[in-house]
């Protein structure tokens, strides 16, 4: 199986996230497509934490689900789930595949609304800003009481650029 390219995820940020311990939680979060992983530092005490990392994926097939799972890291028991949320890149990968590349920073090339199919609580812009186009999202968590996380992807391409994948 070929590989596309990298899809880059930063974690920036968590809002209004679940209280699963007494007073707060210790948050971290699990990025999942296909069957790799890749997971946040835990931050402890914080429902409102800042992660501003940057987790990798592999990406070989554009319509594998991607999944955002929200945990609360526990020290005696299993971690307890605090909600979930599936990233849609596939708007992203259209944008790309427009060829746009050349483009002046800072034009807003699609904004995407938040509906039923994804899980977005806010428009989200697809940018292109220092050669290279980004997705800015606020995901609402899902099975979960409360909670958004703050996410921006980037897609590097297999050939060593960031542009176009032809899929």
């Amino acid at each position: 199986m070929n590989v596309l390219g990298v899809l880059k995820i930063r974690v920036r940020r968590g809002i209004n996230l679940a209280i699963r311990d007494s007073f707060c939680s210790d948050p971290y979060v699990v990025i999942t497509m296909g069957g790799q992983k890749s997971k946040t530092r835990v931050i402890k005490e914080n429902c409102n934490p800042v992660w501003n990392e940057e987790l990798s994926l592999a990406l070989y097939d554009p319509n594998l689900p991607i999944t955002l799972t929200v945990y609360d890291k526990d020290t005696f028991t299993a971690d307890d789930k605090m909600g979930d949320a599936n990233i849609d890149i596939k708007p992203y990968l259209d944008a790309i595949n427009m060829g746009l590349e050349g483009l002046p920073d800072g034009v807003k090339v699609d904004r995407v609304q938040p509906n039923r199919e994804n899980c977005l609580s806010d428009e989200s812009c697809i940018l292109w800003e220092n050669g290279k186009m980004t997705q800015n999202m606020l995901l609402r968590l899902q099975h979960v009481e409360c909670g958004e996380i703050e996410i921006q992807i980037e897609l590097i391409s297999a050939h060593g650029k960031r542009g176009r994948l032809y899929i």
